[in-house]
């Protein structure tokens, strides 16, 4: 019998049923030991060597692949194509060689796809396990481990509040926080510009101011009211007519089909889905079989692709749409290695996959990859100048039309930030034609400042760094959330205070190890190591050589020095200058100077007379923001900053009552109508028509939010607390339960995604909402959700971990309730 070891159940079913008789399938769901989260796991004084330990939560599954080995007569190894793959197989090979049940025959084999052909030929060609690309993982391992586990505590210690530090993770935050600054530094600049709207044919066309007399009109040119209206009178007295018309052809390539990376950012902008939820889709659609392995920067796919996809091409257009040969693409992204195939479809013959947003995902790799392949666009772009016959005003406009589709038929690139297009239509126009005059406009603008980053444009510059792994851009983001360092809105990350904090302590101790080029780096000698040109216990020590009297020095220092030279460094962003000229640091009670502290909960601006003098304001209030104190609304109530934010508060009949201002309201326009708005909350909407029993609106800890009976409704924002009524209510409510299983006691609960099957018992593995928040279960045993984890993304393996962890603990006891016996009644005497 031939042991075959695989990462995840779902696969070992499929390649079972593949292999046939003689051979036994088993997962290992993920890897077998780990370094344990530890001091002492990795011991530079010993050339790095690594303390590994059996994960916990595997010992079933470990118990299971011993035994099976010890009947084996060969162990086939055939985990994933990439290094944490090779890394799942050594791992396994290392457990049973201590257990004494490797078998004599030891053979690793890969496939890019779960198909019976590739399988079969895959074992048909077994290699011995990868060492080059073992050592690229220990490296990368051990380093990420004396990273994390050497500033951690500095942190802890150091900056109170502060919760973690890692290689990548502290990278990715600080070109957050850098974006932040570059938005808050921006000065606005007013520009106006001058249109004509003309018709010619029938068909209206927009032309822009682009000289005026004799001055070449650029986009801020016109700075001023005064200027655009004078450049509109001219349009408006002129009488214009074409003096040139240019036609020019344009060609536009399809792009290549996906690596993990722009998966990732396709999938943000147009399907809206995280990072972390894209890959737990990709990861089912591969283990189906459906697509090819999802961890990639390979941008070409096999010849036997390229040949179906031309097929298909082939049978669902006209000859125009193939190309005479294939694509071949190469990739641009910084440190790409381009071992395995793009994502791809494995079957260019099906175009539907999966169900529900896997599905989606599946058909947007399917066209991309299909689009790779067909024809380019043909365009033509025409430029025609209008003037006025005098030589004062010289008017422009610009059209596109496609003239064969070519790709565009089927895929067209999404991007992050849509420029202005020449995209409009032209009617027929020659030279010496005057089109009629409709309208002519002068519009005020302001510059804007460069966008904060989406998930898609950060993985995006991340890649064009070459800092981190595209396989590892899903967690690294996960991580920066569930630390709270960051927060999203409007699907654009906006760094917390925790998380400038924690940047600026990095910068101003550690600048070396949160810069963008040592980061890269580091990476580009990672790569050196998995290809042999490098050895990784050389590479560690160059690293520690350095990092450890650096990361020394810093812990010998008090946190009074560090708060100090954080101070110092964060001036600029918490003193800014005053347009009045005054000092910033003045403190507005006492005109003490202010300074940054440290707290047990966190730091804070004080006045350095304390405790005579006892003003203070959290970290992230600066300038002009801080109000130097409360602001009255009226009625006696005061806005004022407290340590978790802005708040209002009304004294009445001598207690005082208080109210966050959510985020969504602007402290700048809040008046005295909304303040007594939240501090009269909770609102009651009325009466349920089924119970009789109050509907109310209020704001929670997780936001807005409507109740009844104890049943809950989100809202999206908080004028809805204030403006729902009641049949929108009751909608939501009803809504809530159906979707939610957040109804009554006892009412039937929808799964939020019903994952697959249990490979021990058998029972349906679901993802749930619970009374208590979300969990998995198999229909006997139920485990929570780690903090943090979306329950969307959870993928099969995740959850069959998650229960067998459980299972494994036993029932919960329960307490025994202990009643205090009575004492004996006296005798009488």
């Amino acid at each position: 019998m031939k042991l075959v070891i695989v990462e995840s159940p779902a696969k070992a079913k499929t390649i079972e049923k593949y292999l046939g008789p003689g051979h036994k399938v088993l997962a290992s769901y993920g890897h077998v030991r780990d370094l344990p989260p530890k001091d002492g796991s990795v011991d530079p004084d010993k050339d790095f060597a690594m303390k590994w330990s059996a994960n916990s939560d595997k010992t079933k599954q470990v118990k299971a692949i011993t035994d099976a080995a010890k009947q084996a007569d060969a162990l086939i190894l055939a985990t994933d194509p990439d290094r944490e793959g090779e890394a799942i197989s050594w791992h396994v090979q290392e457990m049973l060689s201590k257990k004494k049940a490797i078998p004599s025959e030891v053979e690793r084999v890969t496939f890019n796809q779960i198909t019976k052909a590739a399988v079969t030929e895959a074992m048909a060609h077994p290699r011995e396990l990868d060492t080059d690309l073992i050592d690229a993982y220990r490296a990368r391992r051990a380093l990420d481990y004396l990273v994390g586990f050497t500033l951690s505590p500095i942190l802890w210690r150091k900056l109170p509040g502060a919760r973690s530090a890692g290689r990548v993770q502290s990278v990715a935050l600080r070109l957050i926080v850098d974006r932040e600054r570059e938005i808050e530094i921006f000065k606005p600049q007013e520009y106006w510009q001058v249109a004509a709207l003309f018709e010619q044919g029938g068909t209206e066309f927009e032309s822009r101011l682009v000289r005026f007399d004799g001055k070449k009109i650029d986009r801020l040119t016109l700075g001023s009211k005064e200027e655009a209206d004078a450049a509109k009178a001219a349009i408006e007295a002129g009488n214009f007519t074409v003096e040139s018309v240019e036609t020019k052809p344009l060609t536009k390539n399809p792009p290549p089909p996906f690596t993990t990376s722009t998966l990732q950012q396709e999938a943000a902008r147009k399907l809206g889905f995280s990072a972390s939820h894209t890959m737990s889709l990709a990861q089912g659609l591969y283990e189906a079989g459906a697509i090819t392995y999802m961890r990639t920067d390979g941008v070409q796919m096999a010849g036997e692709a390229l040949s179906a996809a031309r097929h298909a091409i082939a049978d669902r257009y006209d000859g125009g749409y193939l190309p005479d040969k294939p694509r071949q693409y190469r990739s641009k992204a910084k440190n790409a290695q381009e071992a395995h195939e793009a994502i791809r479809p494995v079957n260019f013959r099906k175009d539907n996959a999966g169900q529900g947003d896997a599905a989606k995902l599946y058909r947007l790799i399917y066209n991309r990859a299909l689009a790779s392949q067909m024809a380019a666009a043909r365009l033509e772009r025409t430029t025609v100048e209008l003037t006025d016959g005098v030589d004062r005003v010289t008017l422009r406009a610009t059209g596109q039309v496609v003239k064969f589709p070519g790709f565009l038929a089927l895929y067209e690139e999404g991007r992050d930030d849509a420029g202005d297009e020449d995209g409009g239509k032209m009617p027929l126009l020659r030279e010496g034609d005057a089109p009629v005059r409709k309208d002519v406009k002068a519009t005020q603008h302001f510059t804007q400042p460069p966008p904060r980053f989406s998930e898609a444009s950060l993985v995006k510059r991340l890649e064009e760094l070459g800092i981190g792994r595209p396989s590892t851009y899903a967690a690294t983001l996960q991580t920066l959330k569930d630390r709270d360092y960051v927060r999203l809105e409007q699907k654009r990350f906006v760094p917390e205070d925790s998380g400038r904090l924690v940047t600026a302590f990095l910068e101003r101790f550690f600048e070396r190890y949160v810069s963008y080029d040592y980061t890269a780096e580091l990476e580009e000698e990672l790569d050196d190591v998995s290809g042999g040109r490098l050895g990784w216990q050389k590479m560690l020590d160059d690293f520690w050589r350095d990092f450890k009297p650096k990361a020394g020095e810093v812990m010998e220092q008090k946190p009074s020095d560090i708060t100090a030279a954080l101070d110092e460094f964060l001036e600029r962003y918490l003193f800014p200058e005053k347009e009045d000229g005054t000092d910033p640091r003045a403190c507005p009670k006492d005109g003490g100077r202010l300074s940054l502290r440290g707290g047990k909960f966190g730091a804070f601006i004080s006045c350095a007379n304390y405790p005579e003098c006892n003003y203070t304001r959290p970290f992230g209030v600066r300038g002009e923001d801080a109000n130097d104190g409360p602001a009255e609304l009226g009625e006696g109530i005061e806005m004022k900053t407290g340590r978790y934010g802005p708040y209002l508060e009304q004294e009445v009949d001598g207690e005082k009552k208080r109210a966050s201002i959510p985020k969504d309201v602007d402290r700048s326009t809040l008046d005295l109508e909304m303040a007594k708005k939240l501090l009269s909350l909770p609102r009651e909407i009325g009466p349920h028509p089924e119970t009789g029993n109050m509907i109310s609106a209020s704001i929670g800890r997780y936001g807005p939010y409507i109740v009844h009976d104890g049943n809950y409704a989100r809202l999206k924002s908080t004028q809805e607390v204030f403006e729902t009524g009641m049949n929108a209510a009751v909608a939501a409510l009803a809504e809530a339960a159906a979707n939610k299983g957040k109804g009554r006691r006892g009412a039937a609960r929808e799964p939020i995604a019903v994952l697959g099957k249990h490979p021990t018992t058998e029972g349906e593995v679901k993802v749930m909402d619970g009374r208590y928040g979300p969990y998995v279960t198999d229909g006997k045993t139920n485990a929570t959700l780690p903090k943090g984890a979306e329950p969307k993304d959870v993928t099969l393996e995740q959850a069959i971990e998650l229960i067998d962890a459980r299972a494994a603990k036993g029932p919960a006891k329960k307490k025994r309730r202990t009643t205090k016996k009575k004492a004996p009644a006296k005798k009488k005497s």
